[in-house]
């Protein structure tokens, strides 16, 4: 496969509980295969000062394809006002792994 065949989207999130909403609503609506989370702290640029807050990290493995949908999701069930939403292309991987997301995400 290809780069252009999978990515992976990177998206923050305020609680555990609030990634897990984010994370459950896109695998049920099978715009992602797999998803992680992990505890993160994040340092940033805020309203003009430097700022940091605990936050959680998901990585969603999905298809170039599916980012817009995942995107308007994710969006659409935000607490924030402007999510981080970054999409990461797959330059490569194993066959059996990639395989498997294409199918995951294409099943209905």
């Amino acid at each position: 496969m290809d780069q252009a065949d999978a990515c992976v989207v990177m998206v923050t999130a305020p609680s555990k509980e609030e990634a897990e909403r984010l994370a459950v609503a896109t695998l049920e609506a099978r715009l992602a295969a797999c998803v992680q989370i992990q505890a993160i702290t994040s340092h940033y640029w805020w309203d003009g000062k430097i700022t940091s807050d605990a936050e959680q990290l998901l990585l969603f493995k999905t298809m170039p394809e599916r980012f817009a949908a995942l995107r308007d999701l994710i969006v659409s069930l935000h607490s924030y006002d402007t999510p981080e939403i970054i999409q990461l292309p797959v330059t490569a991987g194993a066959d059996k792994y990639l395989g498997w997301l294409r199918r995951e995400v294409a099943a209905e």
